[in-house]
């Protein structure tokens, strides 16, 4: 999608993010669950909730094109990935393709970080969409923890999904790993907020009347 000067992107409300984000899952989550109340197999379970993430994939690529007139590189990765992957769950009946795609995924996060580490570069804009002027040793320092952490999460992944079963995989998907990634968030916060300029670090303070 071009940057035409007279198409800018708009900020999208925080409930667009969430509903891009997140929908998608809770939807498969619980078509999943919904299948295996209904006595079917874990096979058959995911094959069905496959269908939702095909068609949430290009629901939240609609959703975030209409509202910031442009796809953001990350939601359309994971888009892409689950369009391919829970296609070839329901073309070939196998819930394998569907249990794969968060390591791929994961993955791919984790070696466009090293990549764009040594490029030079700072994926973790792209990424993240981190506003912060950071000094470039934390930089460094934050796009290889970020890195190791995808790699962790995807061996995580395979662990879960070769071991337990369906529903305990869908739960580990989410909101298992979506906790993670807010813990592992969380962990960081106090790096970024050691090394982040005064400008910055005045405008994330919350209000004096915030509880």
């Amino acid at each position: 999608m071009s940057d035409d000067p007279y198409l800018p992107h708009r900020k999208a409300p925080t409930w667009v993010h969430w509903f891009v984000n997140y929908a998608g899952l809770a939807v498969f989550l619980i078509t999943l669950v919904a299948m295996k109340l209904s006595h079917h197999s874990d096979d058959e379970s995911a094959i069905a909730a496959s269908w939702t993430i095909v068609g949430a994939s290009v629901l939240a690529l609609g959703v975030g094109l209409i509202w910031e007139r442009r796809v953001a590189p990350m939601p359309l990765v994971t888009a892409v990935l689950g369009l391919i992957f829970g296609g070839l769950t329901v073309f070939f009946h196998d819930a394998r393709f569907i249990k794969i795609k968060p390591t791929i995924l994961y993955c791919a996060f984790g070696l466009f970080l090293i990549t764009g580490h040594l490029r030079g570069k700072n994926p973790l804009k792209a990424m993240m969409g981190d506003a912060f002027h950071l000094p470039e040793p934390v930089v460094r320092t934050l796009t290889l923890r970020y890195a190791l952490f995808f790699f962790a999460i995807a061996a995580a992944n395979e662990a879960v999904w070769r071991t337990q079963s369906t529903v305990v995989w869908a739960f580990f998907k989410f909101p298992g790993v979506v906790v993670l990634i807010f813990l592992f968030a969380m962990s960081q916060a106090p790096l970024m907020m050691k090394h982040m300029p005064d400008d910055d670090a005045e405008e994330a303070k919350p209000p004096a009347d915030a509880p």
